[in-house]
């Protein structure tokens, strides 16, 4: 057990190791006022989101961008909240911006997906951009994406996303765990392995959609309109799907607001895994859990067993170190340094949530929108 245990904590350690690398790798990039050129098509599929969306229409409404050189495409995904008086009002008050509201229309087991098709086969511009209705948008953003476009030449781009900030144990648990998402996401990026993106900031060319038939392939699985296009835009078009490294095009999101709520999430992207084609994204997935998986084995163990104390706290020292250098240099990059105080007490407890929500992903099912999916 000892050998097994030294090789995987090796492979894990390498594994931080080159996403430490990877991270400094990818370019920071800042605001270089560019001349706006390109047109974005905005969209953003919604469920009974009415509590989100004054929030998000309104980081909207002050984009620093030309009027006429993007649209804002709301596809409402069977809504039964009081959503419409609110885009209504939002539309009167705003009548300079391209606003549309369309329905979703369901074809598959996905109705996110469906919701993206829906609005993309509307849509009048050449590129897509995709966030989600409990998100804010930064004043820069698409001026950024246009920066990135016209320097960079990229078919695919994925961007930054952090939570807005919150007091409580639970938002500061989601908070590193989703900035050592952050971290690695970029750190993939920088040894040009991609194996992680996020559907709230995103941007891709619509003739690649088209060209590589979009979501088709994996309309059976509800979540994954991100991870799965980004697989096949990087299989096709490798040197293509780049990274937009910049605080100032980063989207701000919710944390989720119980444990139940947040269990259903990390459940939901933890079932698509297994549908994952590149072979690094599973192999991230399973070294991570591995080493979740160890560190509780030899913590029970060691409290049986004297002799293994000093395994698990070689281990366990060694995991919260080069963890914690991936999540310090992603938290100044996202300018949340001050979450790195609750590192310690939030790093005690996940190895175990780790084991804990991958053994419920592969026997549980989870819902999302008030409605129930199956892996």
């Amino acid at each position: 057990m000892i050998y097994i245990a030294i090789l995987i904590s090796i492979i894990y350690l390498a594994l931080i190791i080159a996403f430490i690398s990877g991270f400094e790798k990818v370019k920071l990039i800042k605001n270089n006022n560019s001349i706006p050129k390109n047109r974005f098509s905005i969209v953003i599929p919604f469920r009974n989101e009415a509590r989100n969306l004054p929030d998000l229409l309104l980081s909207l409404s002050v984009l620093n961008y030309p009027a006429d050189l993007f649209e804002i495409l709301l596809v409402n995904d069977d809504s039964e909240d009081f959503f419409s008086d609110i885009i209504e009002e939002f539309t009167k008050e705003n009548p300079n911006l391209n606003l549309r509201l369309i329905n979703n229309i369901r074809k598959t087991n996905s109705p996110k997906k469906d919701a993206i098709n829906t609005a993309i086969n509307e849509s009048k511009f050449e590129w897509i951009v995709t966030t989600d209705a409990d998100c804010m948008i930064p004043k820069l953003w698409l001026l950024l994406f246009n920066q990135f476009i016209e320097d960079e030449q990229p078919l695919f781009i994925s961007a930054p996303v952090k939570f807005s900030a919150q007091n409580s144990f639970l938002h500061h648990f989601q908070q590193l765990n989703f900035t050592s998402l952050m971290g690695s996401t970029i750190g993939g990026f920088g040894i040009a392995k991609p194996f992680m993106c996020n559907g709230a900031n995103l941007c891709y060319r619509k003739t690649a959609f088209f060209e590589l038939n979009g979501f088709e392939e994996n309309n059976n699985i509800a979540s994954g309109d991100d991870i799965f296009f980004m697989e096949k835009m990087f299989k096709n078009f490798p040197n293509k799907v780049k990274f937009l490294k910049s605080e100032e095009a980063t989207v701000k999101t919710k944390s989720e607001k119980t444990w139940e709520l947040f269990v259903n999430q990390q459940i939901r992207w933890a079932s698509k895994s297994a549908s994952y084609k590149n072979f690094f994204a599973k192999f991230v997935g399973i070294v991570v859990f591995l080493e979740s998986l160890l560190v509780v084995i030899l913590g029970i163990s060691a409290l049986f067993f004297p002799q293994y104390w000093l395994y698990f706290t070689l281990v366990f020292a060694a995991k919260i170190i080069v963890d914690f250098i991936l999540i310090s240099q992603t938290s100044v990059f996202l300018k949340s340094s001050k979450l790195l105080k609750h590192y310690l007490s939030v790093s005690l407890v996940y190895p175990f949530f780790i084991v804990f929500v991958g053994f419920l992903s592969a026997f549980s099912t989870y819902e999302w929108k008030g409605r129930n999916f199956s892996k």
